[in-house]
């Protein structure tokens, strides 16, 4: 298989690193480019990869690299849509950030340009790809615990603002300046924003979509937010199945523009942890337990040091297959709408503080 020119776009997404070494490794692609879309970006880019050309403008990029065939879209939620349309214009495929857009007008105008282009639109949900969830989807494909009756799930992590600060302005990151509720100080484009793999998860494993959800959110623990950081949503699926998400930042971080070691306070900077409650029995999942913690640098207190297998290597390998082999990836625009619309649900719930129907 002739290996796929990939590029990648803005570079200010949280995810951005974690592609570096999968592009460069993999010899099911090409990795021929990269646009920054600013100068700090574009410094630390080519420090970590000299090799790779680095542009500012995304016109010059594509203008000097006319065999570009696919891209990642590392931009922020607010600046999905035109770079959308500039792929699908140039019939070129769009491995895509988690959140195209939470402005559904928008987000259908998405699925019209890429199904008039024929090009592959997949959306970056890496957990699919994690061997753990793999086995929890194998255990209740085989009735290991019987049908699901109620699942309880957390995102939680530190947060990307420092790191990435477009996290943390409501028009970058949710689309438009929007209050959480009427008095409330904070607005909507924070944690849930950064967090939809547990409401993607939840339908995934059990093929029921949303039908309810309530949510509630706590007091900030970083005050100086605009976002909201902690978050917790409660509901009802299609098929009966209760559940109980938790999608907040409520791991504090030191401050660090650039993530790296001693960025979490915590030892675990991340947890995506399931309880799947069955009618014989419950399946309890850490998704990223197989973690090595030790005391170290930079001041002396536990780092984490993942071991687990690389969910970007089986992403990549199933775009490859999607755009060699004409194939629509798990994770479509078409199939994440649904995802998208159950967190807007959230923010409407919080907004009218009562459930809301989807």
């Amino acid at each position: 298989m002739t290996p796929l020119k990939i590029a990648m776009l803005s570079l200010t997404h949280g995810h951005t690193r974690k592609y570096y070494q999968t592009l460069r490794d993999s010899p099911k692609l090409d990795w021929v480019a990269a646009c920054a879309e600013n100068e700090a970006v574009e410094g630390l880019f080519r420090k970590t990869n000299p090799d790779v050309p680095c542009y500012r403008d995304e016109q010059e990029m594509f203008d000097r690299h006319p065999d570009i065939e696919a891209v990642v879209l590392a931009s922020a939620n607010s600046r999905h849509l035109d770079q959308v349309q500039a792929c699908a214009e140039r019939g070129i495929h769009i491995l895509s950030m988690k959140i195209p857009s939470f402005d559904m007008g928008e987000y259908d105008r998405m699925i019209e340009l890429v199904e008039r282009a024929g090009v592959v639109c997949q959306i970056e949900l890496e957990l699919h790809y994690n061997p753990v969830v793999h086995r929890v989807k194998k255990l209740l494909g085989e009735g290991a615990i019987g049908p699901v009756r109620a699942m309880a799930a957390t995102n939680i992590t530190l947060s990307p603002v420092w790191a990435f600060p477009w996290q943390g302005v409501p028009e970058l990151s949710y689309g438009r300046r929007v209050p959480l509720a009427p008095g409330n100080p904070r607005f909507r484009g924070g944690a849930l924003c950064d967090h939809p793999h547990i409401f993607d998860l939840i339908r995934w494993l059990t093929g029921a979509d949303f039908q309810t959800i309530f949510a509630e959110q706590a007091p900030n623990l970083r005050t100086d937010l605009e976002v909201e950081d902690l978050m917790l949503v409660n509901g009802k699926m299609t098929d009966g199945t209760t559940f109980l998400l938790d999608p907040s930042w409520s791991r504090l971080e030191e401050r660090l523009t650039v993530p790296g070691p001693g960025w979490e306070v915590f030892p675990k900077r991340m947890e995506v942890n399931l309880a799947l409650h069955g009618e014989r029995g419950t399946l309890l999942v850490d998704c990223f337990g197989p973690n090595v913690y030790h005391n170290g640098a930079p001041r002396d207190r536990y780092t984490v040091q993942y071991t687990y297998f690389d969910e970007w290597i089986g992403l990549v390998d199933e775009f490859v297959d999607c755009v060699r082999n004409g194939k629509t990836p798990q994770i479509n625009l078409r199939w994440h709408r649904r995802t998208i619309e159950a967190m807007n649900a959230c923010y409407e719930s919080l907004e009218k503080g009562q459930p809301v129907t989807l």
